[in-house]
């Protein structure tokens, strides 16, 4: 999980921080030595932490913060201030024209992860409205062309190749083709290298000159640190970029390079790939990447995620039959499929404001989930619907089906019926005991 490392040692640190009720200039100082350690452990460029440490500092050590009653929460409070200075203070957008299409050109080292987040990109374009165009531009890599087609069907984006011909060709007929059938985005997946080399950056020069992007996108890989940052600012130098995708987000537990591409380069990060699947993928906030350092949860993102897996019919459907007591294991499986949609466990729960931290060190094992939808399938439609007809022999029946054991089949059985007493209770707090509907008020503080 990506700032992992960094999170706990910053949260370490305030942690000893709040537990004193005054604070003098000389703790404040030693708290941002050990901020200066954590982050250059976690591969923050040095120049970078110097300039963050310098702020921090000037600011923490004023009267008011000193002085204040809870001078721990300011020196939080200002960190987070400067954690989002740095990584650019708002969400940056693409700049779409008034005349479509839009041009994206997404470059890249070769592993990057950039024709699979060429595709994310179309998807995610193609859920908020646009008709997105994927072109297959890498001619030299062996099947490039076919991935590029691969997770473009998967994505449900038609992708516009012309074989191994010259890029540029193939650049500008894309574009034509656009403007014909009405794509308003254009998203040229161009040829990577292992290293940056003259020939890639005269080719992609050469497809800039002669298509005019209205975004040039650098597909970086946050697990190579701070080796990403020097391969941005290569870039930059060589064909002047206007923002950063950072892959494999996920994967980096330091995460200091996302702390670093703006600051080193002027350019901001627009969207992170965090996981394999085409759905991990989401805008980049910095606001909210500062909440998850710091231990604050993301509830904007946990919200926004929710709002795109659960059907909103479902859920009316859902609430109607907790309402009447009519809650099976059919809704159960059904709620639990929305869920993994949302991506893994520890991720979400680690959203939650106040959690993550707690649940650091805890092993949260996506598979038991798994298992459980395994149990349920295993059973017939009427054991689905009636769990209390399922007998021991139906049990041994069911958990030799699934994989299971008939505990774990026993234990399933007993944690549904403790939900359907709770669930009965819920349906029942609308209702007086004249039998008549009480208006359920939501208390002011709330509204």
């Amino acid at each position: 999980m990506a700032f992992e490392g960094l999170s706990e040692k910053l949260n370490n640190v305030f942690r000893r921080l709040k537990s004193r009720g005054t604070l003098n200039e000389a703790d404040v100082r030693e708290a941002m030595r050990e901020v200066r350690m954590a982050l250059l452990e976690a591969d923050v460029s040095y120049k970078v932490v110097k300039d963050f440490v310098s702020k921090v500092t000037d600011r923490a050590v004023g009267s008011d913060v000193l002085a204040s009653l809870t001078p721990g929460q300011m020196v939080i409070k200002i960190v987070n201030e400067e954690l989002i200075e740095l990584m650019g203070n708002h969400n940056a957008k693409i700049n779409f024209p008034s005349k479509p299409p839009c041009i994206i050109m997404m470059c890249g080292l070769q592993g990057s992860g950039k024709t699979t987040h060429a595709a994310k990109l179309a998807k995610h374009f193609k859920e908020n409205g646009k008709r997105p165009l994927l072109v297959a531009c890498d001619v030299y890599r062996p099947a490039a062309i076919n991935q590029l087609q691969v997770v473009g069907d998967k994505a449900g984006v038609k992708v516009f190749e012309m074989g191994q011909i010259n890029p540029v060709t193939i650049a500008k007929e894309a574009v034509k083709h656009a403007k014909d059938h009405g794509n308003d985005v254009v998203i040229l997946d161009t040829a990577g290298r292992l290293h940056i080399d003259e020939e890639l950056m005269d080719e992609l020069k050469n497809i800039k000159e002669e298509t005019a992007p209205h975004e040039i996108m650098l597909v970086v890989d946050a697990m190579t640190g701070q080796d990403a940052v020097n391969v941005a600012k290569a870039f930059d130098d060589a064909l002047g970029i206007d923002s950063v995708l950072m892959s494999k987000l996920d994967s980096d537990t330091r995460g200091g390079a996302a702390l670093s591409v703006l600051a080193v380069t002027g350019k901001p990060i627009k969207y992170v790939g965090t996981g394999e699947k085409l759905d991990d993928f989401e805008p980049f906030h910095p606001e909210r990447m500062s909440s998850r350092i710091l231990g604050m949860g993301d509830m904007l993102t946990l919200i926004e995620r929710a709002e795109s897996t659960i059907d909103e019919a479902n859920a009316k459907k859902l609430a109607e039959r907790i309402k009447e007591n009519t809650f099976d294991m059919n809704d159960l499986l059904d709620q639990m499929k929305q869920v993994r949609k949302m991506g893994p466990l520890k991720q979400v729960i680690g959203m939650l404001p106040g959690v993550g931290d707690k649940i650091r060190d805890v092993d949260i094992d996506d598979r038991q989930l798994l298992r459980i939808e395994a149990i349920i399938t295993s059973m017939t439609p009427a054991e689905r619907a009636k769990p209390s007809i399922i007998n021991p022999n139906r049990k041994k029946r069911i958990a030799a089906g699934s994989g299971n054991s008939v505990a774990d089949v026993n234990r399933l059985l007993r944690q549904f019926e403790d939900m359907q007493k709770m669930m009965k209770q819920l349906g029942v707090m609308g209702v007086n005991q004249k039998g008549k509907k009480n208006k359920l008020r939501m208390p002011t503080r709330w509204k």
